[in-house]
């Protein structure tokens, strides 16, 4: 990937992230979703600021990755926005003590290979 590329990537990847985060928070602020509150969280869901901005990092992200294809095949673009999850767990990981097993570990790491192999150039 050449710098134009590599940094429309970065965008796409890490808005993707932030928009993860930004939507886990909403979610922990609206509470445990039930048949009975159902709707009351549809409508919260659109009053909840930091849903209405992960929202909008998805949005970003989107755009980024939009104009990244217009530059690089789907099949290099595509498996390298597997990156994500890498940034997800982390994110679970350090905001909100999730656990990390080992058989996560080592998933991340294959997908950390496979991307790396993806977007080798011969």
């Amino acid at each position: 990937m050449t710098p134009p590329e590599l940094g429309l990537f970065l965008i796409s990847i890490l808005t993707s992230a932030a928009g993860q985060f930004l939507l886990k928070i909403g979610a922990l602020q609206l509470g445990k979703v039930n048949a009975t509150n159902f709707f009351g969280h549809i409508v919260g869901m659109v009053t909840t600021p930091a849903v209405l901005a992960g929202l909008c990092c998805y949005g970003l992200g989107a755009i980024s990755y939009i104009l990244l294809l217009t530059r690089v095949n789907l099949s290099v673009a595509g498996p390298s926005v597997a990156m994500v999850y890498i940034f997800s767990v982390l994110i679970g990981y350090f905001f909100f003590r999730e656990t990390i097993p080992l058989s996560r570990v080592i998933g991340l790491g294959l997908i950390i290979c496979g991307v790396l192999l993806v977007v080798w150039k011969n």
